[in-house]
């Protein structure tokens, strides 16, 4: 697996990624019907370090590593994960969430934080324990699950 920065003519395979993600409505915060615009303006963040999984040639995740406040805050790090839901289970989340955690260390973070991982998303939380995170905070009925209705959303944290 290859992790490089992304560039503006991999936005479209983010795209695919981003809107296969987000139509089920169960693990991320954005609805469904979000347009390729909005996507395009929080993947493409110009603030931000995005980077593409590509296996064989093929994009198969993104993540988006930035400061998650501004000012006193931006010593934390905050990120964002899409994996192409025909690679799950092959390593690429794990890939990048431990390129993400490095970049974030080495541009000087001493923190990252998620802000709102949806409970039931079970693999991720499985997988943001793995790499050294803690459920720091739950948010009680944060997230209008598609099928489950209100669930909890966890805020997790892990020092750098």
């Amino acid at each position: 697996m290859k992790i490089r920065p992304a560039t503006e003519k991999d936005f479209d395979e983010i795209w695919k990624i981003f809107r296969d993600v987000i139509a089920t409505e169960d693990t991320y915060v954005n609805r469904a019907e979000t347009t390729w615009d909005e996507a395009y303006t929080k993947w493409m963040d110009k603030e931000a370090r995005i980077l593409v999984a590509e296996l064989n040639d093929k994009i198969v995740g993104a993540s988006l590593l930035k400061p998650n406040r501004v000012d006193l805050g931006s010593h934390v790090a905050n990120a964002s994960f899409i994996v192409d839901v025909n690679t799950r289970k092959a390593g690429v989340g794990k890939a990048l969430a431990l390129h993400a955690l490095t970049t974030a260390k080495s541009l000087g973070y001493r923190a990252m934080q998620f802000n709102f991982v949806v409970s039931t998303n079970t693999a991720a939380v499985k997988l943001w324990k793995s790499v050294g995170f803690s459920i720091t905070g739950i948010i009680p009925g944060g997230f209008k699950h598609k099928t489950l209705g209100y669930v909890d959303a966890y805020v997790m944290f892990k020092k750098l």
